[in-house]
């Protein structure tokens, strides 16, 4: 289906869709092969084509939305976090610096090995 249709049977507006695109919160755009079902390719035009499982994505995506009190482009850098480990290590190192993630706890073990690692270097 259309973007309007699609946008219709989802209660928001064709731009919604169209910036939750550019967000990374649609699935990808898939070419058109013989191997995909007509409903989820795009079509000749270059114009997205959603079927049932773009439908479900936004879907799933606008009540994480309201259930959390998010906006799109939260969402979309959460996703981000997710899928980039760079981001996530940094992101959780700010949390741990601002004190709203603790830090991961030492292992008794490794203060002891540590310790016999230092006095093994003094001699």
């Amino acid at each position: 289906m259309r973007i309007t249709e699609a946008a219709r049977r989802l209660g928001t507006s064709p731009r919604m869709l169209r910036y939750r695109e550019t967000l990374g919160l649609l699935p990808p755009t898939r070419e058109r092969t013989g191997r995909l079902p007509a409903e989820s390719r795009n079509d000749h035009s270059g114009h997205r084509r959603f079927g049932e499982a773009e439908l479900r994505a936004v879907a799933l995506a606008l009540a994480l939305e309201k259930k959390y009190d998010i906006s799109p482009a939260e969402l979309a850098f959460g996703l981000r976090v997710l899928a980039e480990p760079e981001v996530r290590a940094r992101v959780q190192e700010l949390g741990e610096r601002i004190g709203r993630l603790s830090a991961p706890p030492t292992r008794a073990l490794d203060f002891e090995k540590e310790k016999a690692l230092r006095l093994l270097r003094r001699r």
